[in-house]
């Protein structure tokens, strides 16, 4: 996963990830704001999830300590990091101004 990341993130499309973990109740309320953020926006972003547990030198790397947690790259920059959920309407707007 982790050389196959570094190739997602630098992709021209900005690239929102999310780190989570199957046993983490806000990363389940956060699955149905994604996918409408996804239908939205459409191939103007891809959005990938990373389990943290199963990818731990990744979540290791971004220094991820509470799940969720969402980074958003463009162009393999970190432009942006919040955890937590957010709603749609605010993720949509932090992608396009960011």
């Amino acid at each position: 996963m982790k050389s196959n990341f570094k190739n997602i993130v630098n992709a021209d499309k900005p690239v929102l990830v999310d780190f989570f973990a199957d046993w983490c109740g806000p990363c389940k309320m956060l699955i149905p704001v994604l996918a409408e953020v996804k239908k939205e926006l459409g191939d103007a972003i891809k959005i990938i999830k990373v389990d943290v547990d199963k990818n731990k030198s990744l979540a290791d790397q971004f220094q991820v300590r509470g799940v969720p947690t969402l980074i958003l790259f463009k162009k393999g920059k970190k432009v942006w990091r919040q955890s937590g959920v957010l709603q749609k309407a605010d993720l949509i707007q932090i992608i396009k101004s960011s």
